[in-house]
């Protein structure tokens, strides 16, 4: 395990990589030590072939992220302010961009900066003890994070409005009902399911996967004949990869779900 620096510890095995929020004494908040710790360890996975799928989860029983470390920020100045703001936008970006599947194993509480780091996660699997929530308001703030944009854009507007307006907190279940997380399962079992759920991604075609990323992440954003068009570039870009044809070969002679994929 390598630490970047302690505040996030980066573990890499078979193929999958675990970043963990390391400052379980105030329940893995956010500081701008541990953002600086995680946009490095980002450029790490970045470019590392062997690393086909990430996880993220907090230290300890208690919290995967419970936001901003409010402490530090009663001390910053408006300038310093945002700056941090400027820190977590980049760092949340990174992650959403990382051209690999990115796990949140939310195991426990998840709120403001928390949340928003789920949020630019792949696919969010929740303890059943876990609670989520844009609770900013309950501050007489607004998020900064980018979970005015992304909340909607999961759960439906008007659903995200009346979370954010309530700043209220959402129990794993109805977090599971309103499309916030893919799964629900026990605390004790979240991490387990977590990597086998990154183990099934490791073993997928991991150039696929990066451009789904990429097409589903752009044509959001735009029309859907712009997205229909990026779509079939993507196509026609990964049917001439070696595991493409590797994939098609395969089919052809052993059925569906017998190849073993390269990355190349």
């Amino acid at each position: 395990m390598t630490t970047t620096p302690d505040v996030l510890l980066l573990e890499k095995r078979e193929g999958v990589a675990f970043l963990t929020l390391n400052r379980a004494d105030r329940m893995n908040a956010f500081n701008m030590a541990a953002l600086a710790a995680l946009r490095a360890a980002l450029d790490d996975l970045y470019v590392d072939r062997e690393v086909r799928a990430v996880i993220v989860t907090g230290a300890g029983e208690k919290a995967f992220c419970a936001g901003a470390d409010l402490k530090e920020r009663a001390g910053m100045s408006p300038d310093q302010v945002r700056r941090f703001l400027k820190h977590i936008r980049e760092a949340l970006t990174d992650l959403e961009n990382l051209p690999k599947p990115v796990i949140a194993a939310v195991n426990g509480i998840a709120l403001g900066g928390g949340t928003e780091l789920a949020l630019a996660c792949d696919i969010r699997l929740a303890a059943d003890t876990a609670t989520m929530g844009l609770t900013e308001t309950t501050l007489a703030i607004i998020p900064g994070g980018g979970g005015t944009q992304r909340l909607p854009r999961l759960v439906g507007a008007a659903k995200a409005k009346e979370i954010m307006i309530t700043g209220r907190q959402v129990r794993a279940e109805e977090a599971l009902r309103i499309g916030l997380v893919d799964e629900v399962v026990p605390a004790a079992e979240v991490l387990e399911r977590a990597l086998a759920k990154a183990a099934e991604v490791a073993a997928g075609a991991v150039i696929a996967q990066a451009y789904i990323k990429a097409a589903v992440d752009e044509g959001t954003e735009t029309t859907l004949s712009w997205g229909v068009d990026r779509e079939q570039l993507y196509f026609v870009d990964v049917f001439e990869t070696d595991d493409a044809k590797l994939g098609v070969r395969s089919f052809l002679d052993n059925g569906p779900g017998k190849a073993t994929f390269t990355g190349q």
